[in-house]
């Protein structure tokens, strides 16, 4: 089964990059950094997402985050499906931050369960069968929706219609230039349908 080591995200500011990150979900190496000048504009195509376990983490983490200077798109707010809120780090990155929990079970903790790289897909279809063609395993499909069996890997994967991405974030879906994301990963080099790059797991922060 596939295995999603980290994400590296490019920067323009590579110490300030590092500073904000561990300010705000210290996430370990599961999130790589890497300096760049590429040209990026608008909406890069892609959300990272972190699942935690009940409210009180998802607030404690969407704080630290804005004290460290993210952007709020949409302030943490409970829903049918659980809490979340979504917000944009200083080098441009999107982040959710949400749990499916109603209420909370215990003291507030910075703790992250789960990490999910969700891309903006211009053709979901398209990209599934790209993906499912490399070994990956199809978990839930429905609509412009895909969600990926990721077993044990520390980043799950998934698929939505990139205008929808871009709703759900609260960011126009329009965008230019580089994702300054790549994947990390077991399943070797190439790049996806949606200009998305995979590389071989990287090792150093």
């Amino acid at each position: 089964m596939a295995n999603i080591d980290s994400v590296t995200l490019e920067v323009t500011d590579l110490p300030a990059a590092r500073s904000f990150y561990d300010a705000a979900f210290d996430l370990g190496d599961t999130l790589q950094l890497r300096a760049t000048d590429v040209p990026t504009t608008g909406f890069r195509g892609y959300d990272l997402s972190l699942i935690t376990s009940q409210p009180a983490n998802v607030h404690a983490m969407f704080d630290a985050a804005v004290a460290a200077g993210a952007a709020v798109l949409k302030p943490v707010a409970k829903s049918m499906w659980g809490h979340g809120g979504v917000l944009q780090a200083p080098d441009g990155a999107i982040w959710k931050v949400a749990t499916s929990a109603k209420k909370d079970s215990g003291p507030a903790a910075r703790e992250v369960d789960e990490i999910v790289l969700l891309i903006g897909a211009d053709d979901v279809s398209a990209s599934k069968k790209f993906y499912v063609q490399r070994g990956l395993t199809v978990g839930k499909s429905f609509g412009s929706y895909v969600d990926f069996k990721m077993g044990s890997s520390p980043i799950g994967l998934g698929l939505y219609k990139r205008a929808a991405l871009a709703k759900d974030a609260g960011v126009p879906p329009e965008g230019s230039g580089s994702h300054r994301i790549a994947v990390n990963s077991d399943l070797g080099e190439f790049t996806d349908p949606d200009g998305f790059a995979w590389e071989p797991v990287r090792v150093s922060r």
